[in-house]
C-alpha cells in the first residue's frame, strides 16, 4: 500500500520502549493518535515514558525472550485496548569485539534477545494481528545488509531477523497482515554511545567509509520509521542512503572480507596492548538486560 494510513485510534505495541528508538517511536506514534503499549525491561523508565504519552497508553515490564510472559502480555494488551493493529519488534542488545575473545554468555544473549526475542514477540502477537489485518515491523539494521568484523553476534542476529521477517511476509500477507523490516545505521542511542566508549570499537567505526561512519540524530530516523508504519511498508529506511545499499549488498561480503582483514591487522596492537575490547552488553539497555537476568537468577 503506497498511501499513508491514519493512525488515529490504532493500537500499537512497541518492544524495547523504555529508551532510545522505542521510547521516541512510542511518543511519535501517540502524537499521530495511536494508543500505545510500551514493553521493556526497565519498569521505572517505562512508567516515565508512558507518562509522557498524550494518548491512552500502558506499559508492561517483560523480557521478550520469555515466551510465557509475552503470551500473557499479548492477552493483557488485547484486553486493555480491545485490539492490536501494529507491533514493532524493536528490543535489542549488542556486544562487540573479536569472536575468539568474546564472552560466550553475552554473545549468546545478543542472539537470544535480537533474534529469538523477535520471534517470541511475533509468536505472541500474530494472532491479534491476524484478527486486525495489522502490521508487524521488525527493526533490523545496516548490520543485516553488510557484515562487519568485531560485530559477529549483532550482525548474525540482525541478518536473522531480516530473513525471519521476509518469511513471515510470505506466510501472512495473503491473510492481510503486512510485515516490514526497518533498517537503521549508527543512530544516537544509548547502545551506540555505549559502543563508542570502547577505544578500539570507536576507532574502527571512525574508519568506515562515508556515510556509514556517521552517527545520525534519533529524531529524523524515528520520523522515517513512523512514515513507514503509516504506509505499512515492506522496507523502512531510517537513513536515506540505506536504500541504495540493497543494490550492492551482494558485493559487500567480499569487500568487507578484504578491507576488514586490513583493519583488524591495524587494530591488533590496540587489542593486545589495551587489554582487548570490553566484553559484555553495551550501553544502558545492555546493563538493564544484565540486571534483569541477574535478579531472575538470584
Amino acid at each position: 500500500m503506497s498511501g499513508r494510513r491514519n493512525l488515529e485510534g490504532q493500537v500499537a505495541v512497541v518492544t524495547g520502549a523504555a529508551r532510545g528508538v522505542g521510547e521516541l517511536l512510542a511518543r511519535k506514534l501517540a502524537a499521530r493518535g495511536a494508543k500505545v503499549a510500551l514493553l521493556g525491561l526497565e519498569p521505572d523508565e517505562l512508567k516515565q515514558a508512558a507518562e509522557r504519552i498524550p494518548t491512552d497508553s500502558a506499559h508492561w515490564h517483560v523480557d521478550v525472550t520469555d515466551f510465557e510472559a509475552m503470551e500473557r502480555v499479548a492477552r493483557e494488551v488485547k484486553e486493555r485496548f480491545g485490539k492490536i493493529d501494529i507491533v514493532v519488534a524493536n528490543a535489542g542488545v549488542a556486544s562487540g569485539g573479536p569472536f575468539v575473545d568474546s564472552d560466550a554468555v553475552s554473545w549468546n544473549r545478543v542472539i537470544q534477545v535480537n533474534l529469538m526475542g523477535s520471534a517470541t514477540t511475533a509468536r505472541a502477537f500474530l494472532p491479534a494481528l491476524l484478527e486486525s489485518r495489522g502490521y508487524l515491523l521488525q527493526i533490523a539494521s545496516l548490520a543485516a545488509i553488510t557484515p562487519a568484523p568485531m560485530m559477529s553476534a549483532y550482525c548474525a542476529s540482525k541478518s536473522g531477523v531480516e530473513a525471519f521477517a521476509h518469511c513471515l511476509r510470505a506466510e501472512t500477507g495473503y491473510k492481510g497482515v503486512k510485515v516490514g523490516v526497518g533498517y537503521l545505521s549508527w543512530t544516537d542511542t544509548d547502545m551506540v554511545r555505549g559502543a563508542d566508549e570502547d577505544d578500539v570499537m570507536r576507532e574502527m567505526r571512525s574508519r568506515l567509509p562515508w556515510p556509514s561512519n556517521r552517527t545520525y540524530p534519533l529524531g529524523p530516523a524515528v520520523d522515517r520509521i513512523v512514515a513507514g508504519i503509516e504506509r505499512r511498508s515492506a522496507h523502512v529506511y531510517a537513513q536515506w542512503w540505506l536504500r541504495g545499499m540493497q543494490s550492492i549488498r551482494g558485493y559487500l561480503p567480499a569487500v568487507i572480507g578484504t578491507v576488514g582483514q586490513r583493519e583488524m591487522r591495524r587494530a591488533e596492537p590496540l587489542l593486545t596492548s589495551g587489554g582487548g575490547v570490553t566484553t559484555g552488553l553495551v550501553g544502558a539497555g545492555g546493563a538493564a538486560d544484565e540486571k534483569s537476568r541477574s535478579s531472575r537468577e538470584a
